[in-house]
C-alpha cells in the first residue's frame, strides 16, 4: 500500500486530521479529543494505512504533546513550520478562511510537497532536559520577581539605602536592624519577611535544579562543557533544543538557525547585511552569555575579540563576529559527540575554533566580491584542498608545450 500523509491541527482540547496520498487526494478526515479515547480512536481509523507520516503543526509549541504522544508509539512524525502551512492556505483555491480543517488540509499539502522536513524524534533523556530547562527559566523569571517586590519594600522602610544584587541573607539582615513604630512600617517590614522567605525557596530549588542539569549532562557524554563560556545550564538548553544535531546539513544551517548569521539587505549597488533577529532566541542568549564569559577570562576568545576592535569594529560587531565562532565550535563539538569519528575527517582540523580561527585574520569575514563590505559575522568558505602536484604538471606540459611550438 502507498504512502500516506496525516495533516494534523493540533489544540490543547482536539486535534484536527486529515489523511490525503501522494497525489494529495483526500483518504479521510475526522476531528478528535486529545484525552485518552479520543487519542486511541484516531489512531485506529488510520490503522488501515501502515505506511503513515504524521504531519503535525508546530510541534515545538502547541503541538508538541501530540507529537511526544505518537513518537512514544513508534509512529512517524514529521514537524511542520506553521508559516509553510500559512503559505499553502494563501495560495490554496476558495475562500481562503481558516479553520481547523483548512488548516489540516495544508499541513498535509505541505507534507506532500516539502521533501526536507524535519523528521521528529522521541529521547526521553533530551524531553527532562528540556523540561528542568524551562522551569529553571520560570524560577529565575519568579526570582527576578520576587527581588524587585523585595527592594521596593526595603526602599519604604530604608530610603536612599538601596542594595544592588540583594540575596536573602543581605535582606535579613536589613531587616534585623530596622524596628518599625508605626502600623504601615510594621505592616511593610511583615510583607518583606514573606518576600525573603519566598526567595529562599526560590534560590534552593534554582540551586536544585542546577545540580540536577549537570548531572544530567554529564550523563548523555556530552562535551559541551568543555568549551569555554557553556556550563551545565547553557549545555542542557543547547542538547534539549538541537536533538539531532545532522539535521543541520552544515556549519552555516546551524548558524543560521542560531541567528548568528547576517541576513542579506542588498539593494542595487548597496551590497551590505544586517543582524540576524530570526533564529533560536534562547539558544542565542546562551551563545551571547558564552561570548560574554570568555572576554572576561583570559581565553582565545578574548584575543579574537580584541584583534577584531584593533581592526576598526565596534564592540557589537566584534560579539556578533565571536558568537559566530562559538556557534561552529558548539555545531562541530555535538557532531563530535553524535559521531567521533566524523570529527576525525580529513579538513575538519582546519575550521574554526572557540575563539581563535584556524586561518583567520583580522580583516572582515565577508566573502563578497567588494572588499570594503563591513559584516563581521558572514561565514567563511570551507577550505578548499591544495592540490600542488596536479597544478605544478599542468604548467610542466604548458612549458613543453611551448617549446615544441617555438622550436
Amino acid at each position: 500500500m502507498a504512502r500516506v500523509f496525516i495533516g494534523v491541527d493540533p489544540h490543547k482540547l482536539s486535534a484536527t486530521i486529515e489523511v490525503v496520498d501522494s497525489q494529495e487526494r483526500v483518504l479521510a478526515t475526522g476531528r478528535f479529543d486529545t484525552n485518552k479515547a479520543g487519542y486511541a480512536q484516531m489512531r485506529k481509523q488510520v490503522a488501515r494505512w501502515p505506511d503513515r507520516v504524521w504531519a503535525v503543526e508546530g510541534s515545538g509549541g502547541a503541538g508538541r504533546p501530540l507529537a511526544q504522544r505518537l513518537l512514544a508509539d513508534g509512529e512517524n512524525v514529521v514537524d511542520v513550520p506553521p508559516k509553510l502551512s500559512a503559505r499553502v492556505r494563501l495560495f490554496d483555491t476558495g475562500h481562503n478562511r481558516k479553520t481547523d480543517a483548512h488548516d489540516a488540509h495544508a499541513v498535509a499539502a505541505v507534507a506532500v510537497r516539502t521533501k526536507n522536513l524535519r523528521v521528529l524524534g522521541y529521547n526521553e533523556e533530551l524531553e527532562a532536559l528540556r523540561m528542568l530547562s524551562e522551569r529553571r527559566a520560570e524560577l529565575i523569571s519568579h526570582r527576578v520577581q520576587v527581588v524587585n517586590r523585595l527592594q521596593r519594600l526595603l526602599s519604604e522602610l530604608l530610603p536612599g539605602q538601596a542594595k544592588p544584587n540583594l540575596t536573602a541573607p543581605q535582606a535579613k539582615v536589613i531587616l534585623s536592624s530596622r524596628r518599625p513604630r508605626d502600623l504601615a512600617n510594621k505592616t511593610r517590614k511583615r510583607m518583606a519577611l514573606e518576600q525573603v522567605e519566598d526567595l529562599v525557596v526560590v534560590d534552593a530549588r534554582i540551586k536544585a535544579i542546577n545540580k540536577e542539569l549537570k548531572a544530567m549532562v554529564l550523563a548523555t557524554g556530552s562535551h559541551l562543557m568543555d568549551l569555554p563560556g557553556i556550563g551545565p545550564i547553557g549545555a542542557a538548553r543547547i542538547l534539549a533544543d538541537v536533538g539531532d544535531v545532522t539535521r543541520f546539513a552544515d556549519r552555516n544551517r546551524f548558524a543560521s538557525w542560531t541567528g548568528t548569521a547576517p541576513l542579506d539587505a542588498s539593494s542595487g549597488e548597496q551590497v551590505r547585511h544586517r543582524l540576524s533577529r530570526a533564529g533560536n532566541r534562547k539558544i542565542n542568549h546562551m551563545l551571547h552569555m558564552a561570548a560574554t564569559s570568555q572576554i572576561r577570562l583570559d581565553t582565545e576568545g578574548r584575543a579574537y575579540y580584541r584583534r577584531k576592535r584593533a581592526a576598526g569594529k565596534t564592540h557589537l560587531e566584534a560579539m556578533r563576529c565571536l558568537k559566530r565562532r562559538i556557534s561552529d565550535a558548539v555545531y562541530r563539538q555535538l557532531l563530535s559527540d553524535a559521531d567521533p569519528a566524523a570529527a576525525s575527517a580529513p579538513g575538519e582540523e582546519l575550521q574554526a575554533s572557540p575563539g581563535g580561527h584556524c586561518g583567520a585574520t583580522q580583516e572582515s569575514s565577508a566573502v563578497d566580491l567588494p572588499p570594503h563590505i563591513d559584516t563581521s559575522d558572514q561565514p567563511l568558505p570551507d577550505p578548499q584542498p591544495r592540490r600542488y602536484g596536479a597544478t605544478t604538471s599542468r604548467r610542466k606540459n604548458e612549458t613543453q608545450d611551448v617549446l615544441l611550438r617555438t622550436g
